[in-house]
């Protein structure tokens, strides 16, 4: 099965967005993360933020097809009443690398099953529909060896090919005294296999994707 090389993701942290239902006040809040450890310093410093609320749930998604690790969070809301809701917004957007949290300052009125979920995904469709949404590549990165006396014909394939170079570094080889180059470079996934091809059929070259 053939996945896409590209994601939607957002480009920014959102503003603050604010819903006010009976009484209860829901603020949303969307931030672009790389993984799951950004998730919890980001929970906290709204703590700070609200420290008269009862609720900070949230739900986020990383990572593309067929590698995709999720997570919904009610946070003492009745079960699947908002962390549900927040992630159904994310999947209708269309999004990944991305976390969304609701929290809530309870206003003294239940709202019910229905108000909670209705509350709470309206609240992260709006914060959704304010974010500035982008379109990024899924990259695989190469590390490229050579003796420097070949490095001509690596930045050449680097340069036809437009890759882009993530760091290169050069070092003495222990048993040949000889200066050793090593690129670190990248390329949307759908052009890998052709650029792996390429510097694996070079001579006196090496490399192996990272």
């Amino acid at each position: 099965m053939e996945y896409p090389d590209t994601f939607k993701t957002i480009a920014f942290e959102s503003e603050e967005v604010l819903l006010k239902e009976k009484g209860s006040k829901f603020f949303g809040y969307a931030f672009p993360i790389e993984n799951e450890d950004a998730v919890k310093p980001i929970i906290e410093d709204l703590k700070k933020q609200h420290p008269h609320a009862v609720h900070f749930c949230y739900a986020y998604q990383i990572g593309t097809a067929p590698k995709i690790a999720y997570r919904t969070n009610d946070d003492g809301e009745p079960s699947n009443t908002a962390g549900a809701p927040i992630y159904g917004q994310i999947q209708s957007f269309g999004l990944t690398n991305v976390l969304v949290v609701v929290v809530r300052i309870f206003g003294g009125v239940k709202l019910g099953v229905g108000g909670l979920i209705a509350a709470y995904k309206t609240t992260a469709q709006m914060t959704l529909d304010i974010c500035e949404i982008t379109e990024k590549t899924i990259d695989v990165h190469f590390l490229v060896s050579f003796d420097y006396k070949n490095m001509n014909k690596v930045m050449r394939v680097i340069k036809e090919k437009k890759l882009e170079i993530i760091s290169q570094e050069m070092e003495i080889d222990e048993d040949s005294g000889m200066p050793i180059g090593k690129i670190v470079t990248k390329t949307r996934k759908k052009n890998a296999e052709m650029v792996f091809d390429i510097f694996d059929l070079m001579f006196e070259i090496d490399v192996k994707i990272i």
